[in-house]
C-alpha cells in the first residue's frame, strides 16, 4: 500500500467488512553493488520482467492499459490474464475486513502494547501482527503461506507482502530483526510453490531482505524521497516504482526510468471512471 507515517493507535475494535517468461538462475553471492541488468532468483521462479509497462491495481481490477505487461493486484483478485501478475499480501498487518476473523481465530496474534490495546497503523486502520517472538512469527507464516499458496494455486507468478516496515508503527514493540526473521519463513515457502518474492518499500533492509530470499523490488515513491538507489543496488533492474505526485513521477522517470519500471497513479490506487484515478507511465 502507499507509504505511511509512522502512527501507533490504540483501539477497541475496527470496522469489519480484504504469457512465459525466462526464469532466473540461483545464488545470492554475488556482490549485490556489482549488479546492473540481472538479480539471481531461487531456482524455478519467474522474476518480472525488466522496465517492462507495469500497473499498480491493488484497490481495484480493471483491464490492465495498453502495453501493461505486468501487474499487481491483491490476492483475493484473480490474475489478470496474459500478463505477469504480482499477488499483493498484506503480510505484516491486518485488512480491515478480516478484523473479525483474526479475533476470533487468532488474537493472540495481533499487536498490543502494555495497556492490552491494539496497535493500530493509523493511516490504514490496520492492527499490526505480532512477530516478537519466534513462536508467533511462525505461526503467522503458517496462514501467511496458505494465502501464498492461494496465489500460486490462482496463476500469480509473485507475491508482494506489504508492511515489511510495520516496525516502525509498532510503538517500539517490533524491530527490524523481526521483520527479517519473519521474511525468512515466507521467502522459501514462496519460491517452493513457484512463485518470486519480492520487497516492498523499506530501505533499512539494505542487503538483508534480498539474503533472506527476497527477489526484487516494490518501491513505492523511491523519486520522491532519493531512494531509487537504494534498491538497485540490491536488486540491479529488476525495481518496480510506484509515484503518487506529479513531480516526484518526473524525477524518477528521469533518474532510473530508462531502467526500471516507473508509474504514475493515484494515492487511492482506483480504477478508470473514478474521479481520483491517475496512471501514465515511462
Amino acid at each position: 500500500m502507499p507509504r505511511t507515517v509512522a502512527v501507533g493507535l490504540a483501539v477497541g475494535a475496527v470496522l469489519v467488512g480484504g504469457a512465459l517468461f525466462v526464469a532466473a538462475s540461483v545464488g545470492f553471492d554475488s556482490d549485490p553493488a556489482a549488479e546492473t541488468d540481472a538479480t539471481p532468483a531461487a531456482a524455478g521462479v519467474t522474476l518480472p520482467p525488466v522496465d517492462a509497462r507495469f500497473d499498480y491495481q491493488i484497490g481495484q481490477p480493471y483491464a490492465p492499459p495498453s502495453g501493461v505487461t505486468v501487474v499487481s493486484r491483491d490476492r483475493e483478485a484473480s490474475p489478470a490474464a496474459g500478463v505477469y501478475t504480482i499477488c499483493y499480501v498484506n503480510a505484516f498487518q491486518v485488512q480491515p475486513h478480516e478484523v473479525t476473523w483474526w479475533q476470533r481465530n487468532h488474537d493472540d496474534l495481533l499487536l498490543r502494547d502494555a495497556d492490552g490495546e491494539y496497535v493500530v497503523d493509523g493511516d490504514w486502520n490496520e492492527i499490526l501482527l505480532d512477530i516478537s517472538t519466534a513462536a508467533k512469527r511462525t505461526a503467522i507464516a503458517d496462514i501467511v503461506n496458505t494465502w501464498i499458496d492461494g496465489c500460486a494455486a490462482d496463476g500469480f507468478q509473485a507475491v508482494e507482502p506489504d508492511n515489511i516496515d510495520s516496525y516502525d508503527r509498532s510503538d517500539d514493540l517490533l524491530t527490524l530483526d523481526d521483520a527479517v526473521e519473519y521474511l525468512k519463513l515466507l521467502a522459501p515457502h514462496a519460491h517452493a510453490a513457484g512463485l518470486a518474492i519480492g520487497q516492498k518499500n523499506t530501505t533499512e533492509l539494505g542487503t538483508r531482505g534480498r539474503a533472506a530470499g527476497l527477489d526484487f523490488a516494490i518501491a513505492e515513491e523511491c523519486g520522491r524521497y532519493d531512494e531509487c538507489g537504494d534498491y538497485t543496488t540490491v536488486y540491479g533492474d529488476h525495481v518496480i516504482d510506484i509515484e503518487y505526485t506529479d513531480d516526484a513521477y518526473t524525477t524518477a522517470c528521469a533518474t532510473v526510468g530508462a531502467n526500471v519500471s516507473v508509474v504514475r497513479r493515484d494515492l487511492d490506487v482506483t480504477a478508470p471512471g473514478s474521479p481520483t484515478y491517475v496512471y501514465r507511465a515511462c
